[in-house]
């Protein structure tokens, strides 16, 4: 009984090891295939980095008949068109958005993007401390792209795509190493955006191939200007009068006598802030570049006002104090649209005139026409405020 036991358990031994290792084959032929067809659908991710040699992205969920990329391609055209729309407005031609456009998808995706190395940021992944604007104005795609083609019109540092000659006839690696100047590690990457960039402009309804001039040309002043006012440096030199925008009959300010409401209450009096403001203008001082809400907080006693854009603070106030005329009362503040995020605000002291940081020279508070803003910096004006700052610290 006992050897008729062992017997059939050494049988049975002798079918279970080989129905094993038939086991262990199939599982090891079903992971090599399933490893094969894995890989397509994983080469995106683990093919390197961005670029080589030519991109490859993902535009959905292959069998899922769902495109989980909608959200960020619906930006990526948004920003494209952007791009083209500025590259259309200094009339350069087709080639200039498709470089453009390859280089933002290899700096930041086509993003808009709030970070980067270091201070980058925005489509291109400018730096405000190399020059290119400050970060709120590079985060304005419409601002960046007019930089990356126009480069800055004072001193031409940082160049813009059109102040590398015959940038129409070079290769991508020759631009980008004299507008972007990337580290040379990443210096190859970016040609292998081009697919990418040429798909993207077929969404957006973007012509490529359109003729124009490799030079650029500035746009005037319409809110459509250069980085930095609008206008040509002849014509942001012009005197007040030498120009149809410091004409009152052609957008004058005027004065009028509304009183403050009752929730306007400042630490200094309207006549004590004009005062202040009118010695700061004497003053000499340059220490206001950038900080026309600063300026106009500290003129009324306050350290800050507590909004972070100047646009911004004219809808702080409800809008029974928000007024669209040209007929302010000594002491409002006026309100413009500009090329940036941030727009502009300056204290109107009467007789059509205000007291304003940056118009004359950087830093400094002149005392300038109101319309001034409109005909150098080609800024939209949005209307006047009293000196309300629920916010103010």
């Amino acid at each position: 009984m006992m050897a008729t036991g062992v017997a059939r358990r050494g049988a049975a031994v002798k079918l279970v090891v080989p129905a094993f290792v038939v086991f262990i084959v199939f599982l090891l032929i079903l992971g090599i295939f399933t490893a094969i067809a894995g890989s397509t659908g994983a080469s995106a991710a683990s093919c390197g980095g961005a670029g080589q040699p030519d991109t490859d992205y993902e535009h959905g969920q292959p069998g899922t008949g769902e495109d989980r990329t909608k959200p960020f391609r619906a930006q990526q055209i948004a920003n494209a068109k952007i791009i083209n729309e500025e590259a259309v407005k200094a009339q350069l031609p087709g080639r200039g958005t498709l470089v453009a456009m390859m280089i933002s998808l290899q700096e930041s995706t086509l993003i808009n993007l709030d970070h980067g190395d270091r201070d980058s940021v925005g489509l291109f992944q400018q730096r405000p401390s190399t020059g290119w604007g400050t970060r709120e104005q590079i985060l304005d795609p419409h601002y960046s792209s007019r930089m990356f083609f126009l480069g800055a019109q004072d001193d031409g540092d940082p160049p813009g795509l059109v102040s590398v000659k015959g940038w129409e006839n070079l290769d991508i690696v020759t631009i980008v190493r004299r507008v972007q100047r990337p580290d040379e590690r990443y210096i190859g990457l970016y040609a292998g955006q081009e697919t990418e960039a040429r798909r993207i402009a077929t969404e957006a309804g973007i012509d490529l191939t359109r003729g124009g001039n490799p030079g650029g040309v500035q746009p005037t002043a319409s809110g459509t200007g250069v980085p930095g006012g609008g206008l040509s440096p002849a014509d942001r030199c012009k005197k007040p009068g030498e120009d149809p925008g410091t004409d009152p009959g052609k957008g004058g300010f005027h004065d009028s006598a509304a009183p403050w409401p009752s929730e306007v209450k400042n630490p200094r009096s309207t006549a004590d802030a004009i005062a202040w403001a009118r010695r700061e203008a004497e003053s000499g001082n340059k220490n206001w570049y950038r900080k026309c809400l600063a300026f106009v907080a500290v003129a009324y006693g306050w350290n800050s006002s507590g909004t972070p854009y100047a646009i911004d603070h004219f809808y702080v106030a409800p809008s029974s104090m928000r007024h669209h005329d040209r007929n302010p009362p000594p002491g409002a503040l006026l309100y413009w649209r500009t090329n940036s995020r941030a727009g502009h605000v300056a204290i109107y002291l009467g007789d059509g005139m205000i007291a304003s940081n940056d118009i004359r020279e950087p830093g400094r508070i002149s005392v300038v026409p109101a319309a001034e803003i409109e005909s150098k910096w080609g800024s939209e004006y949005e209307g006047w405020a009293p000196p309300y700052f629920p916010n103010g610290g």
